[in-house]
């Protein structure tokens, strides 16, 4: 009887109904993005391509630009388990690999698991996915299996869908790039990365038939500052929620400059124009 009557002090406030709970989900999805948004370094090129010019001591980068802007980065797991020291933004560890020096670079293989994700103590995982070429079936069972495990232990994944393959005549077709982005909300991915089409009235669509956030990727080095910026502002206008530039930033002359640059189009909405004064700063 006694215990009837005192059972409810034992009650937590939120099983009372007086505050909402927070899942662990939202908290590591609240780590990788601000106010809904996302402005994110991709460094995984280090498998891919080797040390690249930017990333051949990718820990300062971080340091430096999470102060001006950025919300998170995707690492391999190797320069993760070696972070000199914690980070105040999110952190993603990237578990898809090939290089270039493969006969099949298209063809990306799983380097880790969740269950390794959560004792590194990432926010999110990252996976690749090439569509359109022969390697596509084994990387969408990739992509099925490890959304699965992220939904059992509340961990956020990002999707990187792109059209890529002997199929795909031009990765940026919005039919492609529209059902490459689909493929990737469909299989489970929380946040898909893929391509900008070059337009904001085709991108809308994509955005509007995606039904999880997607950002952009930067793709290859930007002949100026100025396309990256505009691109950037034609993704937001289109409702993208971000962006993941690699080379676009930590191959940039000034990395922290251009990040901020970025975060004042996706975080204030300034135009590209008003956002090229902070690469001029001093």
């Amino acid at each position: 009887m006694e215990a009837c009557i005192f059972a409810p002090l034992f009650l937590s406030r939120a099983h009372l109904g007086l505050i909402p709970m927070v899942s662990g989900f939202q908290i590591r999805m609240n780590r990788i993005l601000r106010n809904g948004k996302m402005l994110c370094i991709p460094m995984d090129h280090g498998i891919s391509n080797g040390p690249l010019k930017g990333i051949e001591d990718p820990y300062p980068l971080i340091y430096t630009c999470q102060n001006f802007g950025l919300t998170s980065v995707i690492i391999n797991k190797g320069i993760f388990k070696n972070l000199p020291k914690p980070t105040k933004i999110g952190l993603i560890v990237h578990y898809s690999a090939s290089t270039s020096l493969s006969m099949s670079p298209n063809r990306k293989m799983l380097t880790g698991s969740v269950q390794e994700a959560l004792r590194l103590g990432a926010d999110g995982v990252s996976l690749h996915i090439n569509i359109g070429g022969k390697e596509e079936p084994e990387m969408l069972e990739q992509l099925g299996t490890i959304a699965d495990d992220c939904h059992k232990w509340s961990m956020p994944l990002l999707a990187m869908m792109y059209p890529r393959g002997e199929n795909v005549k031009n990765p940026h077709d919005p039919a492609i790039v529209g059902h490459v982005a689909r493929i990737g909300a469909e299989c489970g991915a929380d946040i898909v990365k893929t391509l900008y089409t070059g337009d904001v009235d085709s991108f809308s669509k994509i955005v509007k038939s995606t039904p999880v956030p997607v950002v952009i990727a930067g793709g290859p080095k930007a002949k100026t500052d100025k396309d990256i910026l505009q691109m950037t502002e034609e993704a937001m206008q289109a409702g993208a929620k971000g962006v993941t530039y690699g080379r676009n930033i930590f191959e940039h002359a000034n990395p922290a400059k251009m990040t901020h640059a970025l975060a004042a189009i996706i975080f204030r909405k300034e135009s590209a124009k008003e956002a090229a004064k902070y690469l001029d700063k001093k």
